[in-house]
């Protein structure tokens, strides 16, 4: 593992990841198997739940697709009771697509599926080695705090 510098160590680290992922066996409910729900209606729960409350418009952009086609993914969407959509209180002729209750549980399973597939990874570790992961955690979160009050500071 000797590693010479900072882009070849970040290079090592993310051939590692892949190489846990593939080394995984898949874990995928059977209700996710037999799920209506599109790639593309999964894609707008992912912005909803990443951006919050958000336009059509802000939508298509995020997704680099079409205002149409968004807005044809959302009509479904409101029709399966995962999405509302509400008129924008400081302009009545805009309208806001959020998350539904329905939408916001789709987004916890899939949560808590990612959690089980990080649990099955941790359980083999000793104390000593989740001490590290720890250690590794806290590291990356403190570094996302960063890069998050830094993006911040681009939007002001």
């Amino acid at each position: 593992m000797m590693q010479q510098n900072k882009e070849s160590l970040v290079q090592y680290i993310l051939k590692l990841a892949e190489d846990v992922y593939n080394a995984l066996t898949p874990d995928i409910p059977a209700e996710w198997l037999s799920s209506d729900l599109t790639v593309a209606q999964l894609r707008v729960l992912l912005v909803l739940h990443a951006n919050g409350p958000s336009r059509m418009s802000a939508i298509s952009s995020a997704l680099d697709v079409a205002l149409s086609t968004v807005t044809g993914i959302v009509d479904n969407m409101v029709k399966k009771e995962l999405v509302t959509r509400e008129a924008d209180s400081q302009d009545r002729r805009l309208v806001i697509c959020k998350l539904s209750d329905a939408g916001q549980d789709v987004i916890r399973r899939l949560w808590t599926s990612g959690q089980l597939q990080m649990e099955k990874l941790l359980d083999g570790l000793t104390l000593e080695q989740l001490g590290k992961a720890a250690e590794v955690a806290e590291m990356l979160l403190d570094n996302v705090s960063k890069l998050n009050t830094i993006g911040e500071g681009k939007n002001t």
